[in-house]
């Protein structure tokens, strides 16, 4: 063999080697990914469509915050994000789609105050709402408004109590169904304010104030979200803020405690949750895509038009979030008796 041979010969077994060792190596990375429980696909999150499941109807409040959050995030993930309504039984459907899909990103949960409060309302539930879930961020946090018909004759909360208590049983207020804000905001007020008022169940909030712009029912104790533009337009009179204080979006208004309820105060929230066992990763990035929506003009909008304090938490801090509403709440619902019909 010439000397131009064995070089050819060597430099042939160079290559050899040199790509035989960038196969080990893609094998050992795959393996490693495996071993993680990954995939390549996912490892490239997302290269699909996402969808955040509401549970309730469309037009309501917790829709308006879901939008606005796909709206915005889909920019930071490059994908689109889609909203899909599953109200009824107490966002229990909607909550049940989520937990039950494949852990992957994919299919998330914008949750709202009923996720603290129905392991309190129901002895079993179809989910864990503790362990078939990850949690991603909390987004926001928000009082409720309290608002009547501007036809009715109630113009203040010291009108609400008066009439409440002149007619006990009769007056009646809307909720997005048993367990929700605008349910257990008004059961509040029902035991601090010492009167009786009925609580009539909606599979959300735009049906709810459908019927009270039609006369149907009395009062609502609803978010902001789903009442600020009616407010606004003149077409719902508000009679005070759920807050323990003032709010900047709604200063002419005073509080429930202010107004003749000594101590009163409540809130509602908006997080986002995948299904539990979903990659770490995913989470992150999620989570990121989450702090900089809420930093957004259109959540500026919503901040200050609406009186949404905008959060964008780490995924610990709405666990610990949701531990404490759980806890706030599950002495309320059994002192007033509240049971899921």
């Amino acid at each position: 063999m010439t000397s131009d041979d064995t070089i050819k010969h060597d430099g042939a077994r160079g290559r050899d080697y040199a790509l035989g060792r960038r196969r080990r190596l893609a094998l050992l990375a795959c393996a490693v990914v495996a071993g993680l429980g990954l995939t390549p696909a996912r490892a490239e999150y997302p290269d699909k469509i996402v969808k955040i499941v509401v549970p309730f109807a469309a037009g309501g409040g917790t829709d308006i915050i879901a939008r606005t959050t796909a709206q915005e995030i889909q920019t930071e993930l490059g994908k689109s994000v889609i909203i899909e309504n599953k109200p009824g039984a107490g966002t229990i459907i909607g909550t049940q789609t989520v937990a039950t899909s494949e852990p992957d990103g994919y299919s998330l949960l914008m949750a709202t105050f009923a996720h603290a409060v129905n392991p309190s309302l129901y002895n079993k539930l179809p989910f864990d709402p503790h362990k078939d879930f990850a949690a991603v961020s909390l987004i926001a946090r928000s009082f409720n408004i309290v608002v009547v018909n501007p036809a009715s004759k109630i113009n203040s909360i010291a009108d609400l109590i008066n009439e409440a208590k002149a007619n006990p049983g009769k007056l009646n207020f809307g909720t997005f169904g048993t367990g929700t804000s605008a349910h257990l905001a008004g059961e509040l007020f029902n035991a601090m304010a010492k009167v009786k008022m009925t609580a009539v169940p909606y599979k959300g909030a735009a049906p709810a104030i459908s019927d009270l712009l039609g006369g149907q029912i009395d009062v609502m104790f609803t978010t902001v979200a789903s009442a600020a533009s009616l407010v606004a337009a003149g077409q719902l009179r508000a009679l005070a803020v759920t807050s323990a204080e003032r709010s900047a979006a709604f200063p002419q208004l005073p509080t429930v405690a202010e107004a003749g309820v000594p101590g009163y105060a409540a809130e509602s929230w908006y997080g986002l949750y995948a299904p539990a066992r979903t990659p770490a990763p995913v989470i992150a990035r999620l989570n990121q895509a989450i702090a900089k929506a809420v930093q957004s003009g259109a959540f500026k909008k919503l901040e200050a038009n609406e009186g949404l304090i905008m959060v964008g938490s780490a995924p610990e801090e709405l666990d610990r979030y949701v531990a404490q509403e759980e806890e706030r709440w599950r002495k309320l619902i059994k002192d007033a008796n509240i049971e899921v019909q």
